[in-house]
């Protein structure tokens, strides 16, 4: 079922993926703006059918072009409470879920930000307590705010320039004892005789549910974020996702065969981005060394591909540091349902 909401100059359609056929004009919509494959409308149904937070997509029209789009996670914070609108996509970290086309200015894309929220909070009902948009940088927060709205600085992300030209120039950017460090564990990790490392796109000898047993024990470990809807990833999702041609995926096995941990990287003209990543501890069968050979291999794929920058996503900010990232604010914006009019 869709719910359009039409404006002076544009209207909102809302879509559910699990359920809504993909929209005429949104693929070629995502190849334009360079959106990584979660905005493919195929994944984001498998996602969603998986998810205790489902996604909602909001397309734009501007005189039947399609120029604006937003994702949301659609949560239930509390057990039979209000829903609230969650305006970012489960498993892209750091980067906002909305996109303009440049032809918007200013005042159009504010008027295309509560257009968005006037469907989408009519879609959910009177239940929906408002509107909250996460992973906006400093410069985009003057889109969301105003009166009755909260804005909060929260966990950055960790952005590395890719100002170099070729593989070793960006070792070379690194602190002596850091390229040194690195240079070992690369080393170590290829002289493991017991170990299998590959790194590839379309990996159609994964099994998606390998993967996503091996990363839900992996964020076991770390605990569960406050304020995280999301719920784990779905096997269904991580299947589809490795076998795509702009997904890289790292693996490493033991000669028996076992999974020891694996990585993906998410391809797109603009960016590269170190999505996931998961790694049975060396008590358990692991081994070391591996979580900063994942992060070399990710760096040549950008490098090699020419792409501007790569992002390793929020967290572990200081460690990024030491391989050349640099930490970048975001912000948190919540819209009480009051004000989305």
């Amino acid at each position: 079922m869709t719910t359009t909401v039409p404006t002076r100059a544009l209207t909102a359609t809302v879509l559910d993926p699990r359920r809504d056929p993909e929209p005429p004009g949104w693929e070629g919509f995502r190849v334009r703006h360079g959106l990584p494959a979660p905005w493919d409308y195929r994944l984001l149904g498998v996602e969603s059918a998986h998810s205790p937070s489902p996604i909602l997509l909001t397309l734009l029209h501007s005189g039947g072009d399609l120029v604006a789009a937003f994702g949301c996670m659609v949560v239930r914070p509390v057990r039979f409470g209000p829903t609230l609108v969650d305006t970012q996509f489960p498993w892209l970290s750091g980067v906002p879920s909305w996109v303009f086309d440049d032809g918007l200015d200013a005042a159009d894309r504010l008027a295309a930000r509560r257009v968005y929220e006037r469907a989408i909070t009519r879609r959910l009902g009177v239940f929906c307590a408002g509107v909250v948009y996460r992973n906006a940088a400093p410069d985009g927060v003057g889109l969301l705010a105003g009166r009755g709205r909260l804005a909060k600085e929260t966990l950055g992300t960790s952005v590395l320039d890719n100002t170099f030209t070729d593989f070793e120039g960006w070792l070379r950017s690194l602190t002596k004892s850091r390229r040194s460090s690195v240079r070992g564990q690369v080393k170590k990790v290829a002289a493991d005789p017991d170990l299998v490392a590959r790194t590839d796109s379309d990996r159609d000898d994964l099994d998606g549910e390998v993967l996503a047993d091996l990363l839900r024990r992996h964020r076991a470990r770390l605990g569960e974020p406050r304020f995280d809807w999301r719920g784990g990833v779905s096997g269904a999702y991580l299947h589809e996702l490795v076998r795509r041609s702009d997904v890289a995926t790292t693996t490493y096995h033991d000669t028996a065969g076992t999974l020891l941990a694996f990585a993906t990287a998410l391809d797109s003209p603009d960016l590269v981005f170190h999505q996931h990543w998961a790694a049975l501890p060396p008590e358990e069968g692991g081994r070391k060394h591996l979580y900063y050979e994942g992060f070399t291999r990710v760096v040549r794929y950008a490098v090699e591909r020419g792409r501007p920058a790569v992002t390793a996503g929020r967290g572990m900010a200081e460690v990024k540091a030491q391989l050349g990232f640099t930490y970048r604010p975001l912000h948190t914006v919540a819209a009480p349902r009051p004000v989305c009019r």
